[in-house]
């Protein structure tokens, strides 16, 4: 070889090595990955106790209606029931409308609204407001003196103005009282109670014996208006099962006649 040839050396190719990531490094990681518009996560199962309901909603109120002769101790069961107590002062005869109410629970734990109307017995304080006092009535009650004969007899004129007000046995609860049933008053008994049963069964009524001012049937008391309020909450719902079989058992029928003249028929 020429001396003067330069003398080429062969050079070594250096590798090219990947850069390795030191945990401990300071480097930043990557950014999380993001979702957008996540679906809702819908739960399988259903809470077993259901929402219970609001104890502050409104209850059913009856209103109960109280008539008589005047002086036969209206006023007096009307507080007895909601009061517990006999009047420590004497009534006058009402004037127009007393009202009373009381709230009671009934065996399904419900509770409702007793509205008690005491109306005047003498028909000059009471002509103005009778077809107020007869509307919406849920149950009467007719009350009579044991002692006084023309008290008991009275009730049929009662019975007559409650049907003139279309208020039946058959679709409103009533029940007939016979109170100052006293218990130291039985020589002056007028209404013995064969006679007074007998009048109530010819009207399909019960009869109750009793007395408001006497505190030994004081429960007496109480048991007569519970008994009605039990009946007024049962003939309610014998007359919404009924309303309810009568509508789905309504059969429409519908015309021919727009039929024809849609489609062009004539009849001549």
């Amino acid at each position: 070889m020429d001396s003067t040839t330069p003398e080429v050396q062969s050079e070594t190719p250096i590798e090219a090595k990947t850069p390795s990531l030191n945990p401990e490094s300071n480097q930043n990681p990557p950014p999380p990955t993001t979702v957008t518009n996540p679906k809702p996560i819908i739960p399988t199962t259903v809470a077993s106790n259901p929402t219970p309901k609001d104890p502050n909603r409104k209850k059913k109120t009856f209103k109960i209606i109280v008539i008589g002769d005047t002086g036969v101790g209206k006023t007096c069961l009307t507080y007895r029931f909601c009061s517990g107590k006999f009047p420590s002062t004497p009534t006058d005869a009402t004037i127009g409308v007393d009202f009373r109410e009381k709230l009671i629970t009934l065996d399904n734990n419900e509770q409702v609204r007793l509205q008690l109307w005491d109306t005047a017995g003498q028909e000059r304080f009471r002509r103005s407001m009778v077809a107020h006092y007869y509307r919406n009535v849920a149950a009467v009650v007719l009350v009579y003196d044991v002692t006084r004969q023309s008290t008991f007899e009275a009730l049929s004129h009662w019975i007559e103005e409650c049907t003139n007000h279309n208020l039946h046995p058959d679709n409103v609860p009533m029940l007939i009282v016979g109170n100052k049933l006293d218990g130291n008053n039985e020589d002056v008994i007028g209404v013995p109670t064969n006679v007074a049963q007998r009048f109530a069964d010819s009207y399909n009524m019960p009869l109750f014996e009793t007395s408001a001012k006497n505190d030994d049937k004081c429960d007496h008391v109480e048991a007569i208006f519970l008994t009605l309020a039990h009946k007024i909450n049962a003939n309610k719902l014998l007359f919404k099962t009924r309303e309810e079989l009568e509508s789905t058992s309504t059969v429409q029928v519908t015309s021919t006649a727009s039929v024809e003249e849609e489609s062009g028929y004539c009849c001549f």
